[in-house]
């Protein structure tokens, strides 16, 4: 298989696939289950999702490469995106609504599961890509380095992602119907996958953004800050 820009194609099918399916299990979920938020506001709820997903993964991309970025033009802030920022954005994004529309049930739990097949089908596209996206590692002798375009032996940070993303979806497949307070299921998957960042950044050739940290190491720091108490918590439980 050949890794790089030419697979440029797949990568955006990928992406459009992503989104299609994300939403169709959304869908799925919500038909299959009672939801706890009426339709009109949850419609607001996944609308500020999307917007702010929309702003949150341009902005924090802005970021990954700093001293790029008096360099930067609409056309480049608008194509370059990043996964953590959206997220991010998203969070912010809802929790905007929520306080417009006056909705004070936690939001996120239905959304764990097909987040996660959206990723991890957006993921197949990130690393046909090879050394086009910036979801490549560094240089390795490790056992599953391998040749993502360049010639290199690199980790394959997209490929680690999936496999990560698929214990994910069964752990969460398997705490689907546990007796849970409502929205620890979307702390504990954001908590996770941020864990997962957060150490993945350092075998990837990233750009420091502050204290030899990257943006992405920042905004792994943030959440884990943004749901302390949540963590102290399931620590106490565990």
């Amino acid at each position: 298989m050949y890794f790089g820009p030419q697979n440029y194609l797949i990568h955006i099918v990928c992406e459009t696939l992503a989104f299609f399916v994300g939403v169709q299990y959304y869908y799925h979920l919500k038909n299959k289950n009672v939801d706890i938020i009426n339709s009109k506001n949850r419609l607001w709820i996944l609308i500020g999702a999307m917007f702010g997903a929309l702003i949150g993964s341009r902005v924090i991309a802005l970021f990954e490469i700093p001293e790029a970025l008096k360099y930067q033009t609409l056309s480049t802030i608008y194509q370059n995106k990043t996964v953590a920022g959206g997220f991010i954005g998203g969070l912010f994004g809802v929790e905007f609504i929520k306080k417009i529309i006056g909705e004070k049930k936690s939001s996120g739990d239905i959304y764990v599961l097909p987040i996660i097949v959206a990723l991890f089908i957006g993921r197949i596209g990130c690393f046909c890509m090879g050394v086009g996206e910036q979801t490549y590692g560094i240089e390795t002798d490790f056992f599953t380095g391998m040749n993502l375009g360049d010639g290199k032996m690199r980790h394959p940070i997209a490929l680690y992602e999936m496999l990560y993303l698929l214990l994910l979806y069964i752990l969460f497949k398997k705490i689907q119907y546990k007796d849970m307070v409502n929205g620890d299921r979307f702390k504990l998957f954001m908590v996770l996958y941020f864990v997962y960042r957060f150490c993945a950044e350092f075998i990837k050739p990233y750009h420091s953004l502050f204290l030899h940290l990257s943006v992405h190491h920042w905004c792994a720091l943030f959440i884990f800050g943004y749901y302390y108490k949540f963590i102290l918590k399931f620590n106490k439980n565990a």
